[in-house]
């Protein structure tokens, strides 16, 4: 065996001599479908499902929750509105959020052990 057998395997010498062979396509198409396959259980369920769990906690928002939003800011929600809702961060201090702007529903009694 030469370093030539290992740079030019022996199946493309043979191939180029008479008629050249062509691969079946189908390896190549079963490989994409298990690659689609395996990105969607790994990647593409899981966020819809963490999508679902959001949107489900924010329907459930109600007057006196106690909130964290993205941004870290904690608050008690004051008022809820279609897509906007009212958060007391302090007393006397309100802000106007997204709703979706909330990350976390805390336990109640959170804020007034902090």
């Amino acid at each position: 065996m030469s370093l030539l057998d290992l740079l030019i395997p022996a199946a493309h010498a043979q191939a180029a001599a008479g008629v050249p062979a062509q691969p079946s396509p189908w390896p190549s198409v079963i490989m994409l479908g298990a690659v689609f396959v395996l990105m969607y259980f790994m990647m593409i369920r899981p966020q819809m499902k963490r999508q679902k769990e959001h949107r489900q906690m924010v329907e459930k928002l109600a007057k006196g929750d106690e909130i964290v939003t993205s941004g870290g800011i904690a608050g008690r929600i004051d008022d809820v509105g279609e897509s906007f809702i009212v958060v007391e961060i302090a007393e006397g201090t309100k802000v106007k959020l997204q709703k979706g702007a909330i990350n976390a529903v805390l336990p109640k009694g959170t804020l007034k052990s902090l």
